[in-house]
């Protein structure tokens, strides 16, 4: 007989793990997700992936606003689950949701854990150009992210490959190995490691003030932090005191003269809107200025005159 599951995940990120449950019969009793929150210019509450996904599949929705409170506790006790599966949630866990479970709380990691414990390192894995990444399943303990490993996955990343696009690969090799590890849980095959905590390295929170460029940097920090928050939150510089968003660009090998300076705007290429960088030139393929939409850099050109004099700040 399948354990009851109780899912808790929030963004488009833990789909495919909730999906594959479904799909493969396991009864998912709840899914736990982040309360509405506004979005968009008109701030209108936004529904969760998770509450969507689960509204639609006929699964009951619980929103706590702090998982830790005693309402939430006390419904968690009723509900009274085998087994809780987290992917993406967004909040620390107690240790009753932890401990209690007759089978363990599971949770999908998106690095090769010690590595990038913590909430943002398939973003930190670009920002700071690593070559490669993965997806660790671990048994959860009172720690972050420092449960025994259950399954351990490992991918290269692409030199081109943005947040989003390896996000996408990542929660479906994750899928995968979850159903796989849950399946190794219920069958007594487990084989927990314990992780080496002495070489953990940490993927904190992001900030909006961290994707503000630097034009200062080298040509490959700056495209590994615009590919690293792309599509979001987004890197950031300012034409004319206006915001604009990079979500693509490219590296130029050329070495800087020294007769412009960082954030210099040169002229439109092949690869791209030609910047000023510390050591060469990043070349600018999308971007989005303050209060339009996103478009590729040829495209804004056409509406939108920048000149050698403007510089990006």
């Amino acid at each position: 007989m399948k354990p009851k599951i109780l899912f808790m995940g929030t963004p488009d990120f833990s789909i495919p793990a909730l999906d594959l449950l479904v799909k493969n019969g396991y009864p998912v009793i709840g899914a736990v997700t982040q309360p509405e929150k506004p979005k968009g210019r008109g701030k209108k509450r936004a529904p969760t992936a998770v509450k969507l996904y689960a509204e639609a599949a006929g699964i009951p929705v619980y929103e706590p606003e702090r998982v830790r409170s005693e309402s939430f506790l006390e419904t968690f006790r009723m509900l009274a689950p085998d087994m809780v599966v987290l992917v993406a949630f967004g909040q620390i866990l107690p240790s009753e949701i932890i401990n209690s479970p007759p089978l363990g709380c599971i949770n999908l990691h998106p690095s090769l854990l010690p590595h990038l414990r913590g909430a943002a390192p398939i973003h930190w894995a670009i920002i700071r150009g690593e070559k490669k990444t993965g997806v660790t399943i671990i048994k959860m303990d009172e720690g972050v992210d420092s449960g025994d490993i259950l399954l351990q996955e490992e991918t290269e990343i692409d030199p081109l490959e943005s947040f989003g696009e390896l996000s996408v690969r990542l929660a479906a090799i994750g899928a995968r190995m979850l159903i796989k590890s849950v399946g190794q849980v219920v069958d007594g095959i487990a084989r927990p490691i314990s992780q080496d905590s002495s070489a953990a390295t940490y993927a904190p929170r992001l900030s909006q003030e961290m994707g503000h460029i630097d034009w200062r940097q080298s040509s490959k920090e700056i495209v590994n932090l615009i590919r690293g928050l792309s599509p979001s939150p987004g890197a950031f510089t300012f034409l004319r005191d206006k915001k604009l968003k990079i979500y693509q660009a490219l590296a130029g090998d050329q070495e800087a003269s020294g007769e412009k300076e960082p954030g210099r705007v040169g002229r439109l290429f092949e690869s791209g809107l030609q910047v000023m960088a510390g050591d060469g030139h990043v070349y600018l393929r999308e971007i989005q200025l303050e209060g339009r939409k996103r478009m590729s850099v040829a495209d804004f050109l056409r509406g939108n005159a920048i000149s050698s004099e403007d510089v990006l700040e």
